[in-house]
C-alpha cells in the first residue's frame, strides 16, 4: 500500500469513526469522500484482489444486492455496501474496513450514473442490470443516455471476461448490453413500460404481449436463460425452482429471480441460492413492520413512477389505510411533476393521510385523482394517525429516512 493510499485510508477511517461516535450517521459517505480526496484512485487500488459483482438499475438494486450477498456468502467471505451508499465513496468505505478479509468478494450496489466508472475501477466478473426508467428528473440523465453510458462502460471494460446478467424484458437494458459480452438473459418482467414505449435502436413503436418486439427494426426480446412462471424460476436446462422471498410484491419475485440467476453464474447451486435469497426480510428499513409486533402495516420506499406502480400493487392486496410522506429534496429530485404519471386513483375509497415537506404537491395530485385525504404536515402527528389505523407508510427517498428515525424514536 502506497503512502498516499495509507494516508487516505487512515483519514477515511478516522472520519467514519468520528461520524459514528457523534451520532451523525454511519460515516461511510464522509469516510469514503475524504479517502478519495486524498487518493483519487482509492477504489481501483483497494478493489485489487477482490472478485467483484456490480448490481445496478433504477429500481430494486438495494434489495437485489442484499439477496445476492446472502447467496454469495455460501461461496466464502463477501462484503457489501448494505447501507445503500452506492457511489464510489461508499464502496471505498467498505473496502477500507480494518477487518476486511483479503479474499472477500465485493457485492456492490451501484448508482446508475456511476456504473461505467465502477466497472473501470473494480473490473467485476459479473454485472447485474435490472431496469431503467425515469428517476430524479432534474439530476439524472434521460434513460437512453444512461443505457448508452452502460454500453460504453461495458465495451471499454478491461475485464473482457465480464459476464452480464440482464433483464431481457426491458428493451432499454437489452440495448445497453454490447453484443460481444457473455449474457445471462432473465425474463424478470417489466411492470412499468412507459419509458420503453419506443425502440432504443430505431425509435419505432415497441409492441408488447408476453414479450416485446420493435415494429420497425424487428429487434425482439433475447432468448431467455431464466424466466419467471408464477413464483417459479424456470431455467433453459429444464430446472424449476420455487422462489419464496420474505419481502412482498411481484417486483421482489423479479429481484429474487435476478439474484438467483446471478448467484448460479457465480457457482451457487440453484436451490441453495433460492433458499439464501428467501432469508432477506427487510432491506435498510424497506418493508419493515411499521408499528411493532401484533400490528399490521409496513414501511415502503417509492421514489419514481415505476416504484410507485409496484408499491400500489402491493398496497392493493390488503387495502389498508395509508400514510404518504413526500419530499422533493436533492436526493428525491426537485421536480415533482412525475406524480401525474402515477395512478393514484387506485387509492380511492381508502383512508389516506398525506405528510412531508411537499405534502401540498401530493395533495393536489390526489385531489385530481379523486382520492379523499387528510393533510397532516408534522410527521410525528401523521405517523400517530397511521399507528392508530395500522396503516401502511409509503415515503419518498428523503422522507423515508425521516420516517425511519421517527418510528425508531416512537
Amino acid at each position: 500500500m502506497s503512502l498516499r493510499l495509507r494516508a487516505a485510508v487512515t483519514v477515511g477511517r478516522a472520519a467514519r469513526a468520528l461520524s459514528r461516535a457523534t451520532g451523525r450517521g454511519g460515516g461511510n459517505v464522509v469516510g469514503g469522500h475524504l479517502a478519495l480526496a486524498i487518493e483519487p484512485r482509492a477504489l481501483e487500488l483497494l478493489a485489487r484482489g477482490h472478485p467483484s459483482v456490480v448490481v445496478s438499475g433504477t429500481n430494486g438494486k438495494t434489495t437485489t444486492t442484499r439477496m445476492l450477498l446472502r447467496a454469495a456468502e455460501l461461496l466464502g467471505p463477501a462484503v457489501c455496501n448494505t447501507d445503500g451508499a452506492n457511489l464510489p465513496r461508499g464502496l471505498v468505505s467498505v473496502l477500507m474496513d480494518r477487518d476486511l478479509d483479503p479474499r472477500a468478494r465485493l457485492v456492490a450496489e451501484v448508482d446508475e450514473r456511476w456504473v461505467p466508472s465502477v466497472i473501470g475501477d473494480c473490473r467485476p466478473g459479473l454485472v447485474v442490470l435490472l431496469n431503467l426508467s425515469r428517476d430524479q428528473l432534474d439530476r439524472m440523465e434521460e434513460v437512453r443516455t444512461t443505457a448508452a453510458r452502460w454500453r460504453d462502460g461495458l465495451s471499454a471494460s478491461a475485464a473482457a471476461s465480464t459476464v452480464v446478467v440482464a433483464n431481457a424484458d426491458d428493451p432499454i437494458v437489452a440495448a445497453a448490453v454490447p453484443e460481444d459480452r457473455t449474457v445471462v438473459w432473465v425474463g424478470a418482467g417489466l411492470r412499468w413500460r412507459d419509458d420503453a414505449a419506443a425502440c432504443p435502436w430505431c425509435a419505432s413503436r415497441i409492441a408488447w404481449d408476453d414479450s416485446w418486439r420493435c415494429s420497425g427494426c424487428g429487434r425482439a426480446r433475447p432468448a431467455l436463460d431464466w424466466w419467471l412462471e408464477g413464483d417459479e424460476l424456470a431455467g433453459r436446462d429444464g430446472t424449476r425452482t420455487r422462489l419464496t422471498p420474505a419481502v412482498p410484491g411481484r417486483h421482489n419475485l423479479a429481484n429474487a429471480a435476478m439474484a438467483v440467476a446471478a448467484a448460479v453464474r457465480l457457482g451457487v447451486a440453484t436451490d441453495a441460492a433460492a433458499a439464501a435469497v428467501a432469508t432477506v426480510e427487510e432491506v435498510a428499513g424497506r418493508y419493515q413492520a411499521a408499528w411493532g409486533p401484533g400490528h399490521g402495516g409496513r414501511v415502503y420506499l417509492a421514489k419514481n413512477p415505476a416504484g410507485w406502480t409496484e408499491t400500489l400493487d402491493v398496497l392493493d392486496e390488503e387495502r389498508r389505510p395509508v400514510v404518504l410522506a413526500f419530499n422533493a429534496n436533492g436526493p428525491d429530485g426537485r421536480d415533482p411533476s412525475w406524480l401525474y404519471d402515477v395512478a393514484f386513483e387506485r387509492l380511492a375509497g381508502r383512508r389516506v393521510t398525506v405528510t412531508g415537506e411537499r405534502a401540498a404537491d401530493l395533495a393536489v395530485r390526489l385531489r385530481y385523482a379523486g382520492v379523499d385525504h387528510d393533510v397532516i404536515v408534522p410527521l410525528a402527528a401523521a405517523l400517530e394517525r397511521g399507528r392508530a389505523q395500522d396503516a401502511d407508510v409509503v415515503a419518498s427517498y428523503t422522507a423515508f429516512g425521516q420516517v425511519r428515525k421517527a418510528l425508531a424514536r416512537a
